[in-house]
């Protein structure tokens, strides 16, 4: 029964972009192609043929690809509540890996979509600048703890972004610390060292100068009371009130996404089955190096949403 099941929706970050995502869900499930008309209102522009069809060097403009991965992220919730009738288990939990925190918001009731997409499209405006001022970017790095990571940004300069598995590390910085820590986490054995297709050194204290824009943003926003918790990013933790949602929000730009202790907590609080909405399916890779023992599901194509549907009736 549906109830037995002990779920969490959990929504990927702007690495997971991707020209073309959510086209066959626009074509196949009226939900999603609602919300991708609905942005495209919103927004004033054709936000979706920027998905479907690119340019890609227009989709990663951070102002343009925070939305679009949001905008994706819903639609790909949609499509699987549309195909399975809103058969999909209830989360005990929703959680967002970065500006995939904005998705889980709309997931939760506490943003509206249109809502989210206008405030994301303008945190990404300010990251931007603010990356711009401080030129800079972000380095992914397997094989090494984040201990050993984070020496290697003490000496470097360069600054710990997201902690995704105990061998998962993502660090942020200028092009001059990020160039010593790549040398470095060589030396040290690293095992891949992938530069992200980012405009910046995000969730690092270089992104400072974004956040009294930032936080007068939110607060001309209407918050709603979240239907079930909401995971932060920086302390891991679940969050109700919505003035502690708001401050995540603002801090998650400069502080570690602490996305392994995000699962960790989970799991310890009963989840056992995860469905990644969005593009992509990096989560759920990551989730079962966390714990092999989860059941994780991506939805991200009308091929994954047929799967999900089939799954509930058998």
């Amino acid at each position: 029964m549906v109830e037995e099941i002990k779920a969490a929706y959990v929504f990927p970050g702007q690495d997971s972009l991707a020209v073309g995502m959510g086209l066959d869900l626009y074509v196949h499930y009226s939900l999603a192609r609602e919300v991708f008309d609905e942005v495209d209102k919103t927004l004033g522009f054709s936000l979706s043929r920027l998905c479907f069809e690119g340019p890609e060097e227009d989709l990663r403009q951070t102002a343009n690809a925070q939305p679009a991965v949001v905008t994706t992220s819903v639609a790909c919730l949609k499509a699987a509540q549309e195909a399975s009738q809103n058969g999909l288990p209830s989360p005990m939990f929703v959680a967002g890996h970065g500006v995939g925190a904005y998705a889980a918001l709309v997931a939760a009731g506490v943003l509206g979509l249109s809502d989210a997409v206008r405030l994301v499209r303008e945190r990404g405006r300010l990251m931007n600048e603010a990356g711009q001022r401080t030129p800079g970017g972000m380095l992914s790095m397997s094989g090494l703890n984040a201990e050993t990571v984070r020496d290697i940004c003490l000496s470097t300069g360069s600054e710990i972004a997201y902690i995704d598995a105990t061998d998962q590390v993502t660090i942020s910085g200028t092009q001059a610390s990020l160039t010593k820590a790549r040398r470095l986490a060589q030396i040290k054995g690293a095992r891949r060292i992938l530069p992200l297709k980012v405009t910046g050194p995000f969730y690092s204290s270089l992104m400072e100068p974004s956040l009294g824009r930032l936080r007068n943003t939110i607060s001309e926003f209407t918050f709603n009371k979240p239907t079930v918790p909401v995971m932060a990013n920086v302390t891991a933790q679940p969050l109700t009130d919505l003035e502690a949602i708001k401050e995540e929000l603002v801090s998650q730009v400069v502080h570690t996404i602490m996305w392994l202790q995000t699962v960790e907590n989970m799991i310890a609080r009963g989840v056992t089955t995860f469905f990644e909405m969005g593009p992509g399916e990096e989560l759920s890779k990551v989730i079962k190096r966390v714990s092999p023992g989860a059941q994780t599901f991506n939805i991200s194509t009308a091929q994954t949403v047929t799967e999900i549907t089939r799954w509930r009736k058998g």
